[in-house]
């Protein structure tokens, strides 16, 4: 009778294993993290952080890298806040710090336009308290915590194993984000 309890707690079943880890903040992820997933990366590549400003300084020659991956077909995608919306104006207030969410935002889209090949890039301020970065079939989710920058948010990482499952969902989110945001 202990055994199967014994095997459920240690072993991965249903969607739970989806989950291939799970860190206290974003910057708890491994450094290589997100070059790995860009690098491996060869049909979706998508970006549904507020700003994802933190990409341009953990990714050397992103631009380049992704305007490669768009040449070859791959969907490149980037969802970013609204640098003059009131939800951003808002957060700018709650987090009080001096590189303002619209200055991470602008930044953001400058190094979209280095891409030499057009990226896809649109705004929303409904994914402010929710980052989600897809990758083929890999994804990185952070949830953000009160008053704390993007870096201290509760971030897991996903890997799909199954139709319907976590990965799935948090796809489905972030095609309903992208649906309903504007050109930015």
């Amino acid at each position: 009778m202990l055994w199967p309890e014994v095997v459920r707690r240690a072993v991965k079943v249903g969607s739970d294993r989806e989950l291939v880890g799970m860190y206290a903040r974003r910057s708890d992820l491994p450094r290589s993290l997100f070059r790995e997933l860009i690098d491996k990366a060869g049909t979706r590549l998508w970006f549904g952080g507020y700003t994802s400003y933190f990409v341009w300084l953990e990714v050397p020659n992103a631009a380049t890298t992704l305007s490669a991956k768009a040449q070859n077909g791959a969907d490149v995608r980037f969802l970013l806040g609204d640098p003059g919306g009131e939800v951003t104006t808002a957060r700018e207030r709650i987090e009080a710090t001096p590189l303002t969410l619209a200055t991470r935002i602008a930044m953001t889209q400058a190094e979209i336009a280095k891409s030499p090949e057009p990226l896809a890039a649109r705004m929303s301020e409904r994914h402010v308290a929710m980052s989600v970065w897809v990758f083929d079939d890999e994804a990185i989710v952070a949830t953000h915590i009160g008053a704390g920058l993007g870096q201290d948010s509760v971030t897991m990482h996903f890997r799909r194993r199954e139709a319907g499952g976590p990965f799935d969902r948090y796809v489905e989110h972030f095609e309903s984000l992208w649906d309903d945001a504007r050109a930015a």
